[in-house]
This record gives structure tokens, sequence and C-alpha cells, in this order.
């Protein structure tokens, strides 16, 4: 008897179960977490304790089956459909300045009760026009004329429009996982880190600087208690949560620090609460969730069956640890303070759906990749 193995692939195979089930773990602990998190606020404010308990609840069973249709659809359809993706994200993005905005910042189109952040989109817009652009560009990545700065270009044109919207940390995001891709597809070092990175640098110092309430972010990131009753109180406020919460926490409901001391407890500083209620043995259950999406994230980059699979996986995942690496340092005092959401932890309806979404697209990636194929015996 002889065992041979086919050349022909299998259309789909299995997902990549450590994707999945951290996935899955870090949207029910988000989920609790959120109800924990607002629920002395939400009755405050709003005489209904469960209001965003029900709304993220919401927002996450649509994510699950947006995901589970995204897992089935296969990723290369994507690419004819990347261009109108493209230009119809750009009037989302520009709709927002229709609306009223929010401490000073325009980011969300508002339609009655419902709500749609276009940034969280346009993330993963740029995403799928690198993976499409740097699968055809091949070895001309390398000069830097044709090959980097074309893409820096359009990446900066809707980070432009995002930092418009008074929203640098998404804008630097949109950067950062550019320049991480760029850097995978092969460009070259002298280019990235002697040109763009020290560029791309000096972009955010300026744009720091220049904005009032950013300086002073800024300056309070460094020492918070000049200015603990105004610019300095939520990170002190933070500090003090993280702290209270010891190494096993004052258990899950406990939290002190949600009970109007922590602005709006259950957005960009749910890590915090966290902290508090499950304790560092909590925080280090979140962190290695979020590892563990990372590695079988980037392992599914490395042997998909296509460059394109590999850039779009390498593009996907790089959001969602930038962000998640973001948030935690600045929750930590690590950084100043910016308002990156914790991925499919904080509360946000669009940004939990869009994120289920890419993650839907990411197992669709792990379907096809390189080595699964039938095993004939004769």
């Amino acid at each position: 008897m002889k065992v041979i193995r086919s050349k022909r692939k299998r259309k789909m195979g299995e997902i990549d179960y450590g994707i999945f089930y951290s996935v899955a773990l870090l949207l029910t602990i988000g989920v609790v977490m959120v109800y924990s998190a607002s629920s002395y606020y939400s009755m405050f404010m709003f005489q209904d304790s469960m209001l965003f308990l029900k709304k993220q609840l919401i927002s996450a069973v649509i994510g699950v089956v947006v995901m589970a249709i995204a897992m089935c659809f296969d990723y290369h359809k994507l690419k004819k459909y990347t261009l109108a993706i493209m230009i119809a994200c750009i009037p989302l993005l520009l709709a927002v300045f229709l609306f009223k905005g929010t401490n000073g910042a325009q980011r969300w189109i508002v339609i009655g009760p419902l709500s749609l952040q276009p940034s969280e989109i346009a993330k993963y817009v740029v995403v799928l026009f690198l993976a499409v652009g740097l699968e055809n560009k091949g070895e001309g990545v390398k000069k830097f004329t044709t090959g980097i700065l074309p893409y820096l270009g359009v990446a900066g044109f809707y980070a432009a429009i995002v930092l418009a919207e008074k929203n640098l940390s998404i804008a630097g995001v949109i950067m950062i996982v550019t320049f991480i891709v760029l850097f995978a597809a092969g460009g070259k070092i002298k280019h990235l880190f002697g040109i763009v990175a020290p560029v791309m640098f000096a972009a955010a110092t300026f744009f720091t600087l220049s904005s009032s309430y950013r300086s002073d972010r800024l300056l309070n990131f460094i020492d918070p208690w000049k200015d603990p009753a105004d610019k300095g109180y939520q990170l002190i406020q933070s500090f003090y949560a993280l702290g209270s919460g010891g190494v096993t926490g004052l258990g899950l409901g406990q939290s002190r620090q949600k009970t109007l001391y922590m602005p709006e407890p259950h957005n960009d500083f749910i890590f915090s609460i966290i902290g508090e209620e499950l304790g560092l043995i909590g925080c280090i259950c979140i962190i290695t969730l979020f590892v563990i999406f990372i590695w079988r994230g980037i392992n599914v980059a490395m042997k998909a069956r296509d460059t394109y699979g590999t850039f779009l996986a390498i593009g996907i995942t790089s959001i969602i640890a930038v962000q998640s690496l973001i948030n935690i340092a600045v929750v930590t005092g690590s950084m100043p303070v910016t308002g990156v959401p914790l991925p499919f932890i904080s509360y946000g309806g669009s940004a939990l759906v869009i994120n289920m979404a890419a993650v839907g697209i990411l197992l669709n990636i792990s379907r096809q990749i390189e080595g699964k194929e039938e095993i004939k015996e004769i």
C-alpha cells in the first residue's frame, strides 16, 4: 500500500481554534465587564443599570453572526470590492462633520439610537488596500518612491481625515499598521527606519504639541498629580483602581472607582476596572489572551496560501495588537492618555462588530492555509 499526497488543496479546512477561543473569551469577558463597570454609572445617569449591557450584548450577537459569515466567505473575493469599499469609506468619514460633536471631537454618525464610527472602518480599509497593492507590487516595494511612498500616501490620506475628526489616536494606529505591513512586505530597513519612522515620529510630535489639549495630556502624563482635579484626574483614578485591586482583586462588581470617580469607566479605561475587580491575575489573563491571538494571527500570516492572505492577516492582527498595547499602556500610565478602546472589551457597538468581521476574515484565511492537503491511499 502506498500513501501519496495529492497536490490538490482542500477548498476549506478547519479554523484556527487559538484565534477563535481567545476572541470568544475576550468577548465574553468584555460583555460581563461592560455591565460591571457601567451599572452604577448608567443607573445614576439613565435610571437603567443594564442599559450599556443590553446595547453591548446586542452588538456582540451581531458581531458573532458577522464573524460567522465572514469566516465562510472566501477572502480572495474581497479583492474586487476593495476599490468600492475605499471610495465608500470617504463620504462616511466626511459625514461625521454633519453631526454634533462629543467632547470637542466629531467621530460619529448618529441616526436615532444607532451610531457608527467610520474611523473604525477606515483602519481595515487601509489594510485591504495594502494587501491588494503589495501583492501586485512584489519586489517593487524595495523602491522608496514607487514601492513605499504611494502606500504611505493613501494611508496618510485616510489618517488625515480621521485626524480632522480630532482622533489622533486612530490616525496613529492607521500609520503604525501601515508601517508594519510595509516592513513585512519586504520594505528596506533604511527606507522604513531611516526615513519613514523619523517622519512619523516628527508628525506625531507636531500634532501633539500644536494642540493645547493634546500637549496638556502629554505634560500631565509626566506628572498627573500636578493637576489632580482636572487634566490628571482620569489617570490618577486609573492608578487608584489598579492599586486597590492588588493581586486577586476586590471581586466582580466590587469596584469603587466606577461609582462616578472614573469618568465613563466602561469605555477606554475599562482595563483599570478589570484590574480593580479581578486584580493582577485578571489583568494577566486578559494580556495572555491577546498574546495568544497575536501569536496565532502571525502563525496564520506565515502559513497563508498566498501573499494577499499573508498581508491581510498581518494587517488585521496588527490592528488588534497595536490597539490593545496602546490601551493597556495608557491605563497603566506608560504613555500619554489617548482615546483607543480595548478591542473586544471596551464598550462600543460599531467597533465591536467591525473587529468581529475582521476576525472572521482572519479565520477564513486560517481555513485555507498551506499544507492542508488530502491524503490518498493506493
